[in-house]
């Protein structure tokens, strides 16, 4: 007997809708344009902050890891 449809996983099914529907090609250019941009991303907003913002920031995000999820 074949499995439920709810023991599938939302997000497996939705990749799979999404490849079914473009036929799983990705466009070279797009591809291209977001990897320059994810390459350059972090280190062109760390160059951008100041100092005193990025250890701001650093703080936030060391209180979130370990707070357990309390604010």
């Amino acid at each position: 007997m074949p499995k439920r449809s709810s023991s599938i996983d939302p997000n497996v099914l939705a990749a799979a809708i999404v490849r079914a529907a473009t036929n799983g090609d990705k466009n070279p250019a797009a591809v291209a344009l977001g990897r320059i941009g994810g390459l350059k991303g972090g280190k062109a907003r760390a160059e951008s902050l100041s100092a005193r913002r990025r250890t701001e920031i650093a703080r936030r995000a060391a209180r979130a890891r370990w707070s357990n999820g309390e604010k």
